[in-house]
C-alpha cells in the first residue's frame, strides 16, 4: 500500500513538474510526459500533457492521434476535448476543431479559455453572430464579480444599455479591472462608437500587455477605424505568439490586402485554406484579392468553390458578375432562382442574389427582368443602411457659406506644402478608375486605392459622437491655425505612406466621396492636385444604382437619392471652381473615350508631369485593382458603356426627376 502511495504521490510531483515545464520548454516537457507514461501507461493526465507537448514543439500529427485517443477513452473529460480542438483548429480542421470544443463546453460550461477559443473558431469560420456569443460567454466567466457577471450576462443578452450602466459603475471603483475595460469596449464597438472602443483596449494592454485577447479586438478596432499599418504591427506581434492561429491569420490576410500587400495576403490566404479548404468565407476572401490582382479566371474558382461550400452564400454569386464579364451558365441562374424561393434565405443574401440576376439578365438582354431584380436588391439594401440625404444637403449648404475666395485668401500660406497626393474625387461609377489607371501608368505617379484618411478627419473635426448630434463641420475649420493645418496634411502623409510602395513621388487617393472636401483637402494640402471625374448623371447614377458597393455609398440605393446626391455634388464643385479657380481639373468621361489622347495630355499637363507614351497604354500597367472597374481597365478604352442605362430609360423617371436641370444643362452646369 506505501509502495503504491509513494509511487502514486512520485507521479503526481512528476506531472506538477511537467506542465511547469510547459510554458518554458514544450520539448523538455515532451521527454518528461514520454517518462511518466514509462511508468505510468495510459495515465489520462499525463497523455493530455504529452499531446500538449507534442502541440507545442509542432508535431500536430503525433497531437491529433494522442489527443484523439485521450478523449475517445476519457469521453466525459472536458480537458481532453479542449486540447483536441486546439490541435484540430492548429491543423486547419476548422468544423471539426469546434465540435470537439463546443463538447467540452458542453461537459465543462465554465471554461473561459473554452470559450475564447471557440469564439476564434466561428470567427474564422465566418460565424461572426455566433463568435459573439462566445466571446461574450468567456468575459462571463473571466471574472468572480458578481457585477461583472450581471454585465456579461446583459451584454450576452444584447442588453447594452444594462451592460455600460454596470460597467461604468464598476469601473469607477475599479478602473484597472482589466476585464471590465474590454467588455467596455465591446459595449462601445456594438454602438459604433469605435474611438472609445480604442482608447478602452489600449487602457487594457497598458495594464496587461499579455492580453492577447484584447490585442486582437485592438487590431480588429485599428482596422475598422481605417488605420490598417497600426492593426498589422498588432496581429504581428500577436503572429510572435501564436503563428498558427487561425483567427490572427485570417484578419492578417484582410489587413495585408487593405494596405495593398496583395501578393502577401494571398500567400496568407493560401496558408489558411490548405488547413481549413472547407470554408467558404476564406474562400471568398480569397477570391476577392486575386481578382484585385488579375488573377480572373483564379478568382472564379475560387468563387465557385465557395459557392460549392455555401450554396446559398449571394456574396459569392454577386462577386462572379461584379466581374463584369463573367457570364452565369444556365444552371446558375436556375440555382440563384431556386435559392430566392426559399424562406430561410437571409437578407443579406437575398439583396446580394437580386443584384447578381439583375447583372445576368442585364447581359442577356431581359431587360424588364434585369431592372426588377435590381429595384428588389436596392430595396432590401437601402433598409439595412443609414443614410440621411437631408445631411448631404445640409453638408454642402454649409460648405458653399463657408469657402470663398476671402477664406481661403485670408488663409495663404497654411497646410503642408507637400505635391505628393493627386485625389480623384466625384461619383462611383464616374470613369475614376480609369483616370487613376492612367495617371498610375506613369512613371512618377502610384496608385493606390479608395483611402479613408479625409472623411476620418473630417469626422473628427465634427465634433459628433453620434450621428443625431449636430456636426460642426466644416465650421470647425475657421479654428483652425496654420500649425494646425499643416500637422494635419502631414498627418495625411504620415497616414497614407503604408500605402506606397514604389519610390515614386506622386501618389493617388481614389476616394470619390473625397467631392465634398475638396475645400478642406485644399486648406491642409494646398499643392495637392483635385480631379474630378464627370459622366452623364443618368449612366452613372444608373451605373451605380446596378452596383452593390462593399461599403459605403449608401446613397445609391435608391434612384431618388442618387440622383439627388449627385445633384448636390455638381452644385457644390460649381461653388468650388469659384472660391478656387483653376484648383479642380475636369475631366469628362465621354471627352476621354472620343479622343483619349487629348484628354491624357490636358490631365497630365495639370499635374505637373511630362506626357509619357504609358499612359496611353494604361491597360498593359500591372497593379492590384480594387473597384468595380477593375477588369474595364485592363482592357483598351471602349464605348458600349456609354448608352447602357437607355435600355432602362422607362424606369428611370425618378432618377430623371431628381436630377432635375443638372440633366438637360450636361456638361454645362445649371445656375443654381
Amino acid at each position: 500500500m506505501n509502495g503504491d502511495a509513494d509511487a502514486t504521490g512520485t507521479v503526481e510531483v512528476a506531472l506538477e513538474h511537467t506542465a511547469r515545464l510547459m510554458a518554458q520548454n514544450p520539448a523538455l516537457a515532451l521527454e518528461q510526459a514520454q517518462e511518466i507514461l514509462k511508468v505510468a501507461p495510459n495515465h489520462p493526465a499525463a497523455l493530455l500533457l504529452l499531446g500538449r507537448a507534442q502541440r507545442g514543439t509542432g508535431d500536430l500529427p503525433a497531437a491529433l492521434r494522442t489527443l484523439k485517443g485521450l478523449a475517445d477513452s476519457q469521453h466525459r473529460w472536458a480537458a481532453a476535448y479542449f486540447e483536441w480542438g486546439q490541435a484540430l483548429g492548429e491543423s486547419g480542421q476548422h468544423s471539426e476543431a469546434t465540435a470537439a470544443v463546443r463538447r467540452a463546453v458542453e461537459l465543462k460550461p465554465d471554461l473561459p479559455d473554452a470559450w475564447r477559443c471557440l469564439g476564434d473558431l466561428l470567427i474564422i469560420q465566418g460565424d461572426a453572430p455566433g463568435a459573439d456569443l462566445a466571446y461574450a460567454r468567456q468575459l462571463q466567466l473571466s471574472t468572480r464579480d458578481p457585477r461583472l457577471q450581471a454585465a456579461a450576462a446583459a451584454l450576452l443578452e444584447n442588453k447594452i444599455p444594462d451592460a455600460e450602466a454596470a460597467l461604468r459603475t464598476h469601473l469607477m471603483k475599479h478602473p484597472t479591472d482589466v476585464a471590465a475595460l474590454r467588455m467596455l469596449a465591446e459595449v462601445a464597438s456594438r454602438l459604433g462608437r469605435l474611438s472609445d472602443a480604442e482608447q478602452l483596449l489600449l487602457r487594457c494592454l497598458e495594464l496587461a500587455p499579455s492580453f492577447n485577447a484584447a490585442r486582437h479586438n485592438y487590431a480588429l478596432i485599428l482596422y475598422r477605424r481605417d488605420r490598417p499599418g497600426e492593426a498589422l504591427r498588432e496581429l504581428k506581434r500577436l503572429l510572435q505568439e501564436e503563428p498558427r492561429n487561425p483567427a490572427y491569420l485570417n484578419s492578417l490576410a484582410v489587413v495585408l490586402a487593405r494596405v495593398g500587400d496583395y501578393a502577401d495576403s494571398i500567400e496568407t490566404y493560401t496558408q489558411v485554406l490548405s488547413r481549413n479548404p472547407n470554408n467558404a468565407k476564406i474562400w471568398l476572401s480569397y477570391g476577392h484579392a486575386l481578382s484585385a490582382t488579375g488573377r480572373v479566371q483564379e478568382s472564379i474558382t475560387a468563387y465557385r468553390r465557395s459557392i460549392g461550400l455555401v450554396p446559398n452564400l449571394g456574396e459569392a454569386y454577386w462577386s462572379l458578375a461584379n466581374l463584369k464579364t463573367f457570364r452565369f451558365e444556365a444552371r446558375e441562374l436556375d440555382e440563384m432562382r431556386a435559392r430566392l424561393q426559399r424562406t430561410d434565405l437571409g437578407e443579406e443574401d437575398r439583396f446580394h442574389f437580386h443584384f447578381a440576376l439583375g447583372k445576368a439578365l442585364e447581359d442577356a438582354a431581359e431587360y424588364a427582368g434585369s431592372f426588377e431584380h435590381y429595384a428588389e436588391g436596392n430595396r432590401l439594401r437601402r433598409a439595412a443602411v443609414s443614410y440621411e440625404p437631408d445631411e448631404t444637403d445640409a453638408l454642402v449648404q454649409r460648405s458653399k457659406e463657408l469657402f470663398s475666395r476671402e477664406f481661403f485668401a485670408r488663409r495663404a500660406g497654411f497646410g503642408s506644402r507637400a505635391p505628393d497626393p493627386i485625389f480623384v474625387v466625384g461619383l462611383p461609377r464616374s470613369g475614376s478608375t480609369l483616370i487613376e489607371q492612367i495617371l498610375a501608368s506613369h512613371s512618377q505617379v502610384e496608385g493606390t486605392m479608395e483611402l479613408q484618411n479625409v472623411i476620418n478627419m473630417s469626422r473628427e473635426l465634427s465634433g459628433r459622437k453620434f450621428y443625431d448630434e449636430p456636426s460642426r463641420y466644416p465650421q470647425a475649420l475657421t479654428d483652425l491655425s496654420a500649425e494646425q493645418c499643416r500637422e494635419l496634411g502631414e498627418r495625411y502623409l504620415d497616414e497614407t505612406r503604408i500605402q506606397r510602395k514604389l519610390a515614386r513621388p506622386f501618389f493617388i487617393d481614389k476616394m470619390p466621396n473625397n467631392w465634398v472636401h475638396s475645400g478642406f483637402i485644399h486648406l491642409i494640402l494646398p499643392n495637392a492636385k483635385v480631379v474630378d471625374a464627370r459622366r452623364h448623371p443618368m449612366a452613372c447614377c444608373f451605373s451605380g444604382y446596378k452596383q452593390h458597393f462593399a461599403r459605403g455609398q449608401h446613397f445609391s440605393y435608391s434612384l431618388e437619392e442618387i440622383g439627388r446626391y449627385y445633384r448636390r455634388y455638381v452644385e457644390l464643385m460649381a461653388h468650388m471652381d469659384q472660391a478656387l479657380p483653376g484648383k479642380i481639373h475636369r475631366v469628362f468621361y465621354e471627352d476621354m473615350i472620343e479622343d483619349t489622347e487629348k484628354e491624357v495630355r490636358r490631365l497630365l499637363e495639370y499635374c505637373g508631369l511630362p506626357f509619357e507614351e504609358a499612359c496611353l497604354r494604361f491597360y498593359a500597367t500591372e497593379r492590384a485593382v480594387r473597384t468595380a472597374s477593375a477588369y474595364q481597365v485592363r482592357k483598351p478604352i471602349f464605348r458600349e458603356g456609354l448608352d447602357q442605362w437607355r435600355h432602362f430609360e422607362a424606369w428611370l423617371d425618378p432618377l430623371k426627376k431628381a436630377l432635375g436641370p443638372v440633366l438637360p444643362a450636361y456638361p454645362n452646369v445649371p445656375e443654381v
